[in-house]
């Protein structure tokens, strides 16, 4: 073996990170195939200071190194509070060195170098409204404050988060809004609170004063015949009934599982939104129409007196003569124009910073994704396509994807004492 050999040897570390906000493992690998591992060396630089981090020599054993150190693993901390290092930019070196006799005995010498940035002070935030009431299955805005360092931020309703976006033009700036929903059959017990994050991963938490007015929701019980199911089938064509022989098994199916496919894709695409607010004033319910279910009733389907199913019914409908206009019910852009299995075909429109309203049962559409839309302006008709007894609109509203009660946008009063008023909080002087 030449002991005068020129290779280095080979060294990773893992993780590299972006940022240290405490104590952080990492693992370093080294090997030299040659003369064998002499001297692995970690240390940390920032400004004038040096800190060493670990070193550690390998014993020269064998002849030639034969039974010395090839390969190694190493697991090492950073823990920037025991290392007195400050936040801001930090080098991180390894050096490991082999047994070669070149450099005058110094060996090959492979260097490692990462700069990373310590940030172990999280960013700060809290709330500027003061009193928060929201009804269960209801929407909720918040007007608050964060640091500039925040990445993100926005309300936790126990595990749910919603996120929060910057108040916009004519509001002071950095301020920030946050519209949020307490789901229907929420635990009482709920924790709600602000979260914000910053870029290395550090968080705070502040609360702010709200209520929750607890609800009954009404129970509703709806017969299914099979003249319904068989009326509804030619729709989910495209539904693997695999293994639901009986009409009665595809409903089921259609009914928990098409369901829960299709709320999923609502809440996909709900949570895409516009960071700028598009609507403005009251939303307009559905002219001359008679409501016909209302949200977060409970439904229990039965089949020749038996109870089959319960499901939540997740909008209100609105029935007037058949065939009739649907209009949006504020501005907005049209982020969903298409079928949409239990809801049939179906109009999603965004008004903006994670407010939409949704549109379903309808025998056409008369809109495209992409487009704008003015409150009032016609969308499609209305018809009984999906999962629908008769002809009637279905017409939900969600907040990051998650629904709410509509009644609450629909009146002019809640508008004005839940969020217009929250929102003169912040408003600039100049606007």
């Amino acid at each position: 073996m030449d002991v005068f050999e020129g290779e280095e040897p080979e060294v990773t570390v893992t993780p590299v990170p972006g940022h240290i906000t405490g104590e952080k493992d990492f693992t370093l690998k080294a090997a030299d195939a040659g003369r064998g591992l002499k001297r692995v060396r970690v240390t940390a630089a920032q400004k004038d200071r040096t800190f060493k981090v670990i070193e550690k020599d390998f014993p020269f054993e064998g002849v030639a190194n034969r039974h010395g150190t090839h390969e190694a693993e190493i697991s090492f901390k950073m823990n920037p509070t025991l290392m007195h290092l400050s936040d801001g930019p930090v080098k991180i070196t390894v050096e490991v060195s082999d047994f070669s006799r070149r450099n005058g005995g110094e060996g090959n010498t492979a260097v490692f170098v990462h700069e990373t940035i310590v940030d172990t002070t999280p960013p700060s935030i809290g709330p500027v409204s003061r009193l928060h009431y929201i009804n269960e299955g209801g929407t909720g805005l918040v007007v608050y404050r964060q640091s500039s360092d925040a990445v993100q931020s926005g309300v936790y309703v126990g595990e749910a988060f919603f996120p929060g976006y910057p108040a916009g033009e004519g509001y002071e700036q950095g301020s920030m809004v946050c519209y949020f929903a307490v789901p229907c059959r929420t635990d009482h017990e709920v924790d709600v609170y602000l979260h914000a994050r910053d870029q290395a991963g550090n968080s705070a938490r502040s609360s702010f004063n709200h209520a929750i007015r607890w609800k009954k929701f009404p129970v509703k019980t709806i017969t299914i015949s099979e003249t319904f199911i068989e009326s509804i089938l030619p729709d989910f064509a495209h539904v693997d009934f695999s293994g639901s022989n009986r009409p009665m098994d595809k409903f089921l199916k259609i009914n928990r599982d098409v369901r829960v496919q299709n709320n999923e894709t609502c809440r996909s695409i709900g949570a895409k939104s516009s960071p700028e607010k598009l609507w403005d004033g009251t939303f307009v319910r559905m002219k001359n129409a008679a409501t016909m279910a209302g949200f977060g009733d409970e439904r229990i389907y039965t089949h020749q007196g038996k109870e089959i199913d319960r499901q939540t019914h997740q909008g209100v409908d609105l029935a007037s003569v058949a065939n009739a206009e649907v209009r949006a019910a504020n501005r907005g852009n049209v982020i969903f124009a298409d079928r949409l299995g239990i809801y049939g075909l179906t109009v999603i429109l965004d008004h903006g910073q994670g407010l939409s309203s949704l549109y379903a049962h309808l025998s056409s559409i008369n809109t495209e994704v992409g487009r704008h839309v003015e409150g009032g302006e016609q969308i499609g008709i209305s018809g009984q396509t999906g999962l629908a007894g008769g002809d009637h609109l279905h017409f939900s509203m969600m907040v990051n994807g998650v629904f709410v009660n509509p009644i609450e946008f629909w009146d002019g009063h809640w508008i004005k004492d839940n969020i217009e008023r929250k929102l003169s909080l912040i408003r600039s002087s100049g606007s």
